[in-house]
């Protein structure tokens, strides 16, 4: 997947020019240098854009033949936030699927749980391996999902997802997040918890974010350097491809260059899926963790 290698980037395991290779995945940015979180200002004129590109219409992108492609939402957001990306995969001919998520402020092993059991689904309907597309949060659940079951998933998508740490996030942020927990400690349903982020109960899920991405599964990491959310040096997970796009966090689902890029990666996913190959291994992937679940 070369040609998403940005600028100063060499392959899964590059790093920015001049920079020095950081000794374990997770990089801390200093406290003082906030993401722009004024820049998320823009989203309107992203979605304008959008609607007026080549690349909405369906111009010079391959029709793709019924791959299916999975959808998850970021942080608070819902499947309504990637609305426009649905309607445009399907019309460039690809089998969609929600994540059936109306916020996304649930515990992350019981979500990573509740979305296998929709990937082995869609990937027993189609008789493919599926693309999953994850944007902010939703790229770090896309992540495990595909350590996971690497039968099932021929590659991921990730925008402005910090998996390098989940809580490299502009402090507004953090402190909705302190709040989710709280609230989900207290007893509120459908709310993780404060012990979510070193309790057991998200343990393997944390093992698996920061564990090596399996050979065989595609995945690009798109991330701005103008994000207003993420610090985007937490995108640049060295197993990824990188691609650096100019978007705000919450416009990557509609910046026209992150459109052109997923087009470009889905193409490349669909040429080395392995088909009805990895189809015959996947009721014995997916249902131990059902029953593990239960």
């Amino acid at each position: 997947m070369v040609e998403f290698r940005a600028a100063g980037y060499s392959g899964r395991d590059g790093f920015l020019s001049g920079e020095a290779e950081p000794t374990s995945k997770m990089m801390r940015a200093s406290p003082l240098q906030l993401p722009p979180i004024w820049r998320e200002s823009r989203l309107a004129l992203e979605a304008a854009a959008l609607l007026r590109s080549r690349v909405f219409k369906g111009m010079d992108v391959e029709d793709a033949g019924g791959q299916p492609v999975m959808l998850i939402p970021g942080f608070l957001a819902g499947d309504d936030s990637l609305g426009l990306m649905t309607t445009w995969l399907r019309r460039t001919g690809h089998w969609t699927k929600r994540a059936g998520i109306r916020s996304n402020v649930d515990c992350s092993s019981a979500v990573v749980e509740r979305l296998a059991e929709r990937l082995d689904c869609l990937a027993d309907t189609t008789g493919q391996r599926v693309a999953v597309i994850g944007q902010s949060r939703g790229g770090n659940i896309a992540k495990v999902l595909a350590v996971r079951y690497p039968e099932l998933v021929s590659g991921i998508v990730t925008l402005g997802s910090p998996q390098l740490d989940p809580f490299d996030v502009h402090p507004l942020v953090r402190v909705q997040v302190y709040a989710v927990g709280a609230l989900g400690t207290l007893g509120v349903h459908g709310l993780f918890k404060r012990s979510c982020r070193s309790g057991k109960c998200c343990e393997t899920f944390r093992e698996e974010l920061a564990g090596p991405f399996p050979k065989g599964v595609g995945y690009l990491s798109v991330y701005s350097k103008s994000d207003g959310i993420v610090r985007w040096r937490s995108c640049l997970d060295p197993d990824a491809e990188h691609l650096e796009i100019d978007a705000s966090h919450v416009g990557m689902a509609v910046a026209p260059r992150a459109y052109r890029a997923i087009a470009t990666a889905l193409a490349e996913f669909r040429v080395a899926d392995a088909g009805p190959r990895a189809r015959r291994r996947r009721r014995r992937s997916v249902q131990p963790a059902l029953k593990q679940a239960a």
